[in-house]
């Protein structure tokens, strides 16, 4: 790869600097966004290697904002012709339009991350057989062990982002994951486990050391709980959530709705209540870019702008938005490093990076004992939002039943439905063990995917609704 994207293309420098500053004449804003990028994904299957591939992407996206409307056009073809068909098409949307580029974003030297491809080490070959020396520890575990697979990811993009001005920065970004799922069966029933971890380092630290073990006995262990859990029961019931993944309820209940082009528009649920109480007192949730090698941390985001920790709600009040550049101008607020795209191919919006919520005064030995009869929710593995109205359903993996403050049985089926305001105002109890997930979350937002992290404290809500599958 060139030492510059920008060199990628068959024009000079400054060639390229005047098409990106004559089409962003008269603009709000605006850049020429590039990138290449080296993935590769590997996934054995049922004993044997089911699936190997390794690719390699490159382009441009040119974008131009003027006032509220956003003209967007990519290109795989790094040529002039190709700039310059993007340049004309972008350009359109400021006929008629006399604005003022806006500043750039202030710069930054900080690194979140190296920026060594960990795609090449290990080798292709040794992968393989690390993949089978799990799949082989799996099912040499536990006869009940049906079914074994397992998945790694690695990728490794560059991005340059180029503003009208001719200020050019860059960030180099890691990614690896390796996620491990097992099948256990007894007689006609059978159950899943899953573990993974990941973030933004090299992908020996996931396996050095039979790192990976605590992995595939977490996904067993999972399976083997779940072949005992009984039938969960439905109604309404206090609820504890444990700490770390299942934050993933709060970013999708609430981290969405918190957004900023959701609130410009008027279709969140948390639309024209800043400064409001939005949730009980004692919670406290931020946005945070910047934490080290975490999965959905980044330098800088998709344009230009250092990610931040955002405090979006403080004590139960809501203070902020996560914005990109357009929707902060247009909502008179600071961009808060939250323009995030999927691909060249995509033009940025508000997106989340590592969305949780902060400690609390109670342990988590506190919260499950205040519980008299109840449901404890470890695990989930996704649900359904609707942004606008904040309803939800999420369907746990692990949960337990609670009786006199003690953790009891297994269940099976529990799912949570509620409102995402609403569920924040049956917080009553916030947990001292805040923690964030071990780095396998994905986001999808209009279409596009991004990794993200979630994280809480272990927390009590009071008499939520619990749809489940007793008779």
């Amino acid at each position: 790869m060139a030492s510059s994207l920008i060199d990628l293309f068959d024009l000079s420098r400054a060639e390229v600097e005047g098409v990106v500053s004559q089409t962003l004449r008269d603009a709000d804003d605006g850049e020429l966004f590039m990138e290449y990028r080296e993935q590769e994904s590997l996934l054995f299957d049922n004993g044997r290697l089911k699936a190997g591939d390794f690719s390699t992407e490159q382009g441009f996206g040119l974008r131009c904002v003027a006032g509220e409307a956003i003209g967007y056009a990519h290109s795989g073809d790094l040529s002039a012709a190709a700039l310059r068909r993007a340049a004309a098409s972008v350009g359109a949307v400021r006929s008629g339009h006399s604005g003022s580029a806006a500043e750039g974003p202030t710069g930054t030297n900080r690194r979140l991350y190296g920026d060594e491809n960990p795609i090449p080490e290990p080798t292709f070959a040794e992968k393989v057989k690390l993949l089978g020396e799990i799949d082989a520890y799996l099912r040499s575990a536990d006869e009940a062990v049906r079914q074994v697979s397992v998945s790694l990811a690695s990728q490794w993009q560059a991005v340059e982002i180029l503003r009208a001005d001719g200020r050019l920065v860059r960030d180099v970004r890691p990614l690896v994951r390796l996620n491990v799922s097992v099948v256990a069966g007894r007689g006609d029933r059978q159950e899943t486990g899953s573990g993974g971890a990941g973030g933004r380092h090299d992908f020996l630290r996931l396996v050095d050391g039979g790192n990976w073990r605590s992995l595939a006995d977490e996904a067993l262990r999972q399976a083997r709980l779940n072949l005992e859990a009984a039938p969960a029961p439905a109604g309404t019931f206090d609820t504890v959530l444990a700490s770390g993944w299942p934050g993933v309820m709060l970013h999708e209940a609430v981290g969405h709705g918190l957004e900023g082009d959701y609130n410009r528009k008027k279709t969140s649920a948390f639309s024209g209540l800043l400064g409001q109480q939005v949730a009980a007192r004692g919670v406290t949730v931020v946005d945070d870019g910047t934490i080290s090698e975490r999965r959905g941390s980044l330098s800088i985001d998709d344009e230009g702008t250092p990610t931040n920790r955002t405090v979006l709600i403080e004590d139960g009040k809501l203070v902020n938005y996560m914005q990109d550049r357009q929707n902060a101008r247009l909502m008179g607020m600071e961009a808060t490093g939250n323009g995030r795209r999927q691909s060249f191919a995509h033009a940025p919006m508000p997106r989340m990076t590592n969305t949780m919520m902060l400690d609390g005064p109670h342990t988590p030995e506190e919260i499950l004992a205040s519980v008299k009869d109840g449901i404890y929710a470890v695990s989930f593995n996704g649900g359904q939002v609707d942004i606008t109205s904040g309803k939800f359903v999420f369907n746990c993996t692990e949960a337990y039943r609670i009786r006199e403050g003690k953790v009891c049985e297994p269940l099976k089926g529990v799912m949570l439905i509620g409102n995402g305001p609403d569920a924040m105002h049956r917080v009553s109890m916030v947990g001292n063990d805040a923690a964030l997930d071990l780095g396998i979350g994905n986001c999808g937002k209009a279409g596009q995917w991004v990794p993200v992290g979630v994280g809480q404290p272990h927390l009590r809500m009071d008499q939520m609704t619990v749809g489940g599958t007793e008779a």
